[in-house]
C-alpha cells in the first residue's frame, strides 16, 4: 500500500508525541439493524409483530423500525468490535429459535411488497408515547410514502474514546469545557464524514437494483431506470440505490439547511426545522375527522425525520426531544446511518466492514475538519448520489475542494491516511484485523467488480433471475443456516426474560392516568 508522502494531521502527530497513541482505541461501537420480515413465499408479513419477542415499544434490542414487519436489532455498544457483532448474531439466532414460518429478508431493498397499502404501519399500543410514535409514521406515510420506509439498513454507532477526549482537550491546551470541546470534536468528525462518506456507499453500498414492484404507488420514478429484467429495474454502475433520491434520501428535504458547524448550530436549526410551517403538509391536515394524519404540519414533525448519512446522538429519557437530550447533555455518540444490508453475511454486516468504519471514522476525527458552508452541502450531497447511481464507472470524478477528482484517486488519499490509523488499533490485537480490512477493501477500489453491488448484479445474471429471487434465495440460504442452530439456554433464557420484562412495562405504561393525548402532544412540543 502506498502511503502517497501522507502527512500525519496534527491532531494525531501531538497525541503521538505525548506517548497517546494507546487512547485510540477501546471506542464503543453498537449496531443497529433492521431487516423486514417476510413469509416463505417473499410476501411481507402482515402479522403482528411477535409475542415471544416482547414489546417492540420497551424492548430495549428488539424492536421495530417503521413497520411493523420491519424488525429492528439493537445492541449494546461494546469496545470490543467482536462482542458487538456476537450480540447482534445472538439476536438474529433468537429471532429464528422464536419465529416460525417467517424470514428475515437479507436485502435492503423492499421486496414482496405491493404498493403502499401492503406495508402495515408499526403498532405500540394504547399509551400515549405509543400513541405518538404511530402518528409519527402515520405521517411519514403522507409525507413520503409507506414504501420508501420499509427499506431496511444499517447504522453503525461510534462513541470517542473519553481517556482520548480528555488527553486531546489537555494536550490542545483548549479553552473549551471538556463537554463542549468534546461536542466540537464530534462535528469535526461528523463534517469529514459528510465529505468523505461516499467512500461508505462505494465500498459497502449493496442495492443497485430494485424490484418493480417498489413503484407501484410512485409509477413515475420508474422512467430514470433501466431494466434488468421485466420484474426489476437497475442502473448498470449503481452501489446503493437506497442511498439515491428514490430511497433513503428525500427530495423534500433538499432545501434544509442543518448547520453541522457546531452543537449549538446544529441544534437550533433542526428545531427550527420542526417549527416551520410546510404549505404541502399542511394540504395534508394534522387531525381529520377526529384521526391524526400526522404530528403536525410542520418541515419536520419531529428530529429523527431529517434523513441524513450521519447524527450526533444523545440518549434522550422517555418522551424528552432528542435535541434537548443534545442541548442539555452534550453529543455521546455519532450514528452512521449509510450502510447498507450486506446480503453475503448472515447479520447484515462482516467483521472486515466494522473494522473498516471503526478506523474510517477515527480517520475522520485527526483530520483537520473546517467549517462547511451550503456550497460545501451541495458538494458533498452531490458526490453522494453521484456514486449512490453510478459509482462504479471507470473513470468517475467527484468535487473535492472545487476540482474534479478521479473517484480511485480521492479513495487512495483516504486509504494512506487510514494507514497509520489501522496500525495504531492493531497494536492490542493477536492479528491485525484493521490492516486486513483496509487492505482488502483497497482492492475493491482497484478492481470494482469486487464490491458487494457488481457481485450482486452478477449473482443476479449468472442465475438469470430477478433481484427479488436473488434476495429470497439468499434470505433463505441464511435462515437455512439458522434454523440449524439454537440459541444457548442462558442466553435463551435471558432473552425471554428481557420479553416479558418488556410486555410488563408497555402494560404498566397503559395503565397508568393518562392526559389526553392532545394535551400530551402539546406538552412534548413545549419541552424548552
Amino acid at each position: 500500500m502506498t502511503n502517497l508522502n501522507y502527512k500525519l494531521p496534527k491532531r494525531l502527530e501531538l497525541l503521538l508525541d505525548n506517548n497517546g497513541q494507546d487512547l485510540i482505541s477501546g471506542g464503543l461501537k453498537g449496531i443497529e439493524k433492521e431487516s423486514l420480515r417476510i413469509s416463505a413465499d417473499g410476501v411481507i408479513a402482515h402479522t403482528a409483530h411477535p409475542k415471544a419477542l416482547g414489546a417492540a415499544l420497551t424492548h430495549p434490542h428488539i424492536t421495530t423500525d417503521y413497520s411493523e414487519a420491519l424488525l429492528e436489532f439493537i445492541t449494546p455498544p461494546f469496545a470490543d468490535t467482536k462482542d458487538t457483532l456476537d450480540y447482534l448474531n445472538n439476536i438474529h439466532q433468537f429471532v429464528y429459535d422464536q419465529v416460525k414460518g417467517e424470514m428475515l429478508l437479507a436485502a435492503s431493498m423492499p421486496c414482496g411488497i405491493d404498493g403502499d397499502e401492503s406495508v402495515p404501519i408499526a403498532e405500540y399500543g394504547s399509551s400515549n408515547i405509543g400513541k405518538m410514535k404511530h402518528i409519527y409514521r402515520t405521517g411519514l406515510w403522507h409525507r413520503y410514502g409507506r414504501t420508501m420506509q420499509a427499506i431496511a439498513g444499517i447504522h453503525f454507532n461510534y462513541s470517542l474514546p473519553t481517556a482520548l477526549l480528555k488527553k486531546l482537550h489537555k494536550l490542545e491546551k483548549s479553552s473549551l469545557s471538556l463537554e463542549d470541546y468534546t461536542a466540537s470534536a464530534y462535528f469535526d468528525l461528523i463534517r469529514n464524514i459528510q465529505r468523505q462518506g461516499w467512500l461508505i456507499l462505494y465500498l459497502f453500498g449493496a442495492s443497485p437494483a430494485i424490484c418493480k414492484k417498489f413503484f407501484k404507488s410512485r409509477p413515475h420514478l420508474m422512467d430514470q431506470f433501466e431494466e434488468f429484467d421485466k420484474h426489476t429495474l437497475y442502473h448498470p454502475y449503481a452501489t446503493s440505490l437506497r442511498m439515491s433520491d428514490i430511497g433513503y434520501k428525500s427530495k423534500n428535504q433538499a432545501n434544509l439547511h442543518i448547520d453541522y458547524n457546531s452543537l449549538s448550530g446544529y441544534v437550533e436549526s433542526l428545531s427550527q426545522a420542526i417549527s416551520t410551517p410546510f404549505s404541502d403538509y399542511e394540504k395534508i391536515g394534522v387531525k381529520v375527522d377526529g384521526q391524526y394524519r400526522q404530528l403536525n404540519s410542520n418541515l419536520l414533525q419531529i428530529e429523527n425525520e431529517f434523513y441524513s448519512i450521519v447524527r450526533p446522538k444523545q440518549i434522550a429519557f422517555s418522551g424528552e426531544k432528542p435535541t434537548l437530550a443534545l442541548k442539555r447533555r452534550g453529543v455521546r455518540y455519532i450514528e452512521l446511518r449509510s450502510l447498507d444490508l450486506d446480503l453475503f453475511s448472515p447479520i447484515g454486516i462482516k467483521p472486515e466492514t466494522a473494522y473498516f468504519v471503526e478506523a474510517f471514522l477515527i480517520t475522520c476525527f485527526f483530520q483537520k475538519s473546517p467549517p462547511l458552508s451550503q456550497e460545501d452541502h451541495r458538494t458533498n450531497n452531490m458526490n453522494q448520489l453521484k456514486v449512490a447511481n453510478q459509482g462504479r464507472k471507470r473513470g468517475l470524478e467527484l468535487e473535492q475542494d472545487g476540482e474534479e477528482m478521479p473517484l480511485d484517486d480521492w479513495a487512495d488519499q483516504i486509504f494512506a491516511a487510514m494507514e497509520p490509523i489501522c496500525q495504531l488499533l492493531d497494536a492490542d490485537q493477536k492479528a491485525s484485523p484493521y490492516s486486513d480490512a483496509l487492505k482488502m477493501l483497497q482492492e475493491t477500489v482497484q478492481d470494482q467488480e469486487l464490491t458487494p453491488s457488481a457481485k450482486i448484479l452478477e449473482k443476479m445474471t449468472d442465475h438469470k433471475e430477478p433481484f427479488a429471487c436473488f434476495a429470497l434465495r439468499t434470505s433463505a440460504e441464511h435462515e437455512k443456516n439458522f434454523r440449524k442452530h439454537h440459541l444457548d439456554p442462558k442466553l435463551t433464557n435471558t432473552f425471554n426474560e428481557m420479553a416479558s420484562q418488556s410486555l410488563t412495562k408497555q402494560k404498566e405504561l397503559e395503565q397508568e392516568d393518562q392526559m389526553p393525548f392532545d394535551d400530551f402532544l402539546a406538552q412534548y412540543f413545549a419541552q424548552k
